[in-house]
């Protein structure tokens, strides 16, 4: 896949699409150096067409911008063709998909969500942003449940700050303010106000204050400032919402008074902090002594390069680098590269390398790849400073939101030993150096030939042509090819190779070769494998069944009912909407799954295009109507 972007090559492994939009979609990835994993939003700059300024824009606040509940920026690739924005990966995906799976949030969970929230706007607001597009969608859960805001493609920084007005009418319909909708000049920061109204709303309600589907009554209904107060709303919580929608804004609580609310404080005692806990001037010692041993330069000389925050593959692994410091993981760069002699980081010679597919099935990469020509003119490219500001025409737009780890020798080395000798994942299978470890001394595997797991074939062939190519007495000549697979299985599982095998497939990566992740390859799931395993999820529904077989045949019936399109793969099920034109208007994943920790079994959801609510209301129209 990462073929379809030579730009890529190399540097990261592209996965499956997680989300897309009108001119973008985001891809999971991983970048190659760490083994961590990355989003990457791909975006055609033909497509974009008069929408082109948006992302500069959008590009050079996330690089203004660093707080812990805003989703980072790593790298950006620019070429001809394309854009790339390489991103914090957020696996608990949607905000928005908590509160579907939840049907609406209690006061306290509310809280600890909306506390993020407003730390993360009165930070923007105090780098002289807005940003305009406040919803659920754009609001990623990571994997410790916090929140990260996303997507400023609709942000504003105001000439002169945030004091001055805008005219532009922007932002997702249900959240924009009064304002903005009858065309008047506006205050970014009072219209974001306005919008973590709706947004509050949402979580205590499972609702919107402002909906409906013709557009003229729902502006009324914005304009009027009327909305329904449910009877499980505390005195409280009504008292803030009224605070922020209030449809004059000059009567609209401002940020800094709404982090004193008592509603905000309350289980916390403190009001919210707006300042970042990151700091940009402050340079991790740990992973700049990683990178100068891999790269084969100084620290201070590093540490200056990184200090440059160029948004290049170097301020990616750095910041990646940081990420495992943080959980507590070794820092360590995974794939190791040759280095001959100092030369500017962008043309740095690569070693030979491994193209890691995590979706395919052999055990081991598939073949080595030729090291990528970073003299190509699109690679080239890539490396220009895009960030210019531009004027663009603004508009209702609603934008969409958009481990592996390779095994290493254990080092003994310090520093100042000098560059490290290269390592290429793939030579692990056939450098003479290393075979000795990998597989048994040739004489004792003649019998069977070469004991050595190629890496274009599967163990199971392997398993098979062992068996094919066992010697077989004569009074064996009756038994079935099963019983030879059965011979060749023991005796191959007596390898040394194959004793490791047995072991865990994940362990540290202090332990060697023999504990690798089998992260790169994962097999396959059939249907007959049963449903996958997962945690409690924000975007699980749990159901009282525990036959995942009839669970999945119940969802296809309400599907074939509802005559929604789907394209099963085992226990995923890909749903899509068309309109009457044909164009898929709605795509979302349904998977029956094994909930961990209990028999019970569940079913994931997954919105991966379209309007949220409408994907809201019909996911719940096909659960209830197949009784689950």
């Amino acid at each position: 896949m990462t073929s379809m972007y030579p730009a890529l090559t190399g540097l990261y492994q592209l996965g499956e699409t997680i989300g897309s939009g009108g001119f973008a979609k985001v891809k999971k990835a991983y970048h190659l150096l760490t083994g961590e994993k990355v989003a990457i939003k791909i975006m055609d700059k033909k497509s974009l067409g008069e929408d082109l300024p948006r992302v500069k824009v959008e590009i050079e606040a996330m690089k203004n911008l660093s707080h812990q509940n805003i989703c980072k920026l790593y790298q950006v690739i620019e070429t001809d063709k394309t854009f790339f924005m390489v991103l914090e990966y957020c696996p608990g995906g949607e905000l928005f998909d908590y509160i579907v799976s939840k049907d609406r949030l209690k006061e306290d969970e509310s809280r600890v969500f909306f506390r993020q929230i407003v730390s993360a706007v009165g930070y923007i607001h105090k780098k002289g942003y807005a940003h305009r597009d406040l919803k659920p969608e754009n609001l990623l859960l990571d994997e410790d449940q916090n929140l990260k805001l996303t997507d400023f493609g609709l942000c504003a920084r105001p000439k002169g700050g945030m004091g001055n007005h805008l005219e532009t009418c922007c932002g997702s319909p249900a959240y924009a303010a009064p304002e903005l909708i009858l065309g008047m000049q506006y205050l970014g920061s009072e219209a974001d106000v306005w919008s973590m109204g709706v947004l509050l709303y949402a979580l205590l309600c499972g609702f919107l204050p402002f909906d409906d589907d013709n557009i003229r009554i729902l502006y009324d209904k914005i304009k009027g400032g009327k909305y329904e107060t449910p009877r499980w709303l505390s005195h409280e919580s009504l008292r803030i919402l009224q605070n922020m929608l209030q449809t004059d804004p000059k009567r609209r609580i401002k940020v800094n008074e709404l982090c004193n609310q008592p509603w905000m404080i309350k289980d916390y005692g403190v009001p919210v902090d707006c300042i970042s806990k990151y700091k940009k001037d402050v340079i991790d010692d740990d992973c700049v002594t990683e990178l100068a041993v891999h790269y084969g330069y100084s620290k201070t000389e590093m540490a200056n390069m990184v200090k440059e925050w160029k948004y290049d593959y170097l301020t990616a692994t750095y910041y990646l680098l940081l990420a495992k410091k943080a959980r507590s993981a070794p820092v360590r760069i995974v794939q190791n590269r040759p280095l001959t002699e100092k030369q500017p980081m962008a043309d740095k010679p690569r070693s030979k390398s491994v193209d890691y597919d995590p979706f395919a099935s052999p055990f081991f990469a598939t073949k080595k790849q030729p090291p990528p020509n970073h003299n190509t003119d699109e690679v080239k490219s890539a490396r220009k400073n895009i960030m210019k500001d531009g004027p663009g025409k603004e508009n209702f737009a609603v934008p969409h939101t958009p481990v592996m780890k390779t095994p290493r020798p254990q080092r003994n080395r310090s520093p100042s030993a000098g560059p490290r000798t290269p390592l290429p994942m793939a030579s692990l299978l056939t450098d003479e150096k290393y075979a000795k470890t990998m597989v048994t001394p040739a004489k004792k595997s003649d019998q069977y030939g070469t004991n050595t797991l190629s890496p274009s074939r599967s163990f199971d062939s392997q398993l098979h042509n062992m068996a094919l190519q066992t010697p077989v007495s004569a009074s064996k000549k009756c038994q079935s090819i099963d019983s030879h697979l059965h011979t060749a299985h023991d005796e191959l599982l007596q390898t040394p190779m194959n004793r490791k095998m047995r072991g865990p497939k994940f362990g540290s990566l202090e332990k060697g070769i023999d504990k690798m992740k089998n992260i790169f390859t994962p097999r396959k799931r059939m249907i007959g494998d049963g449903p996958r395993k997962v945690k409690v999820l924000c975007n699980v529904s749990n159901t009282s069944e525990h036959q995942a077989d009839h669970v999945l045949d119940r969802l296809k019936a309400s599907l074939g009912d509802k005559r929604i399109h789907y394209k099963q793969n085992g226990y995923l099920l890909r749903c899509t909407v068309k309109d009457d034109w044909g164009t898929i208007k709605l795509a979302f994943d349904l998977e029956v799954c094994q909930v961990a920790k209990c028999d019970l079994i569940g079913v994931q959801r997954k919105r991966v295009k379209g309007d949220s609510w409408h994907y809201k209301r019909l996911c719940e129209d096909v659960l209830q109507s197949a009784r689950l």
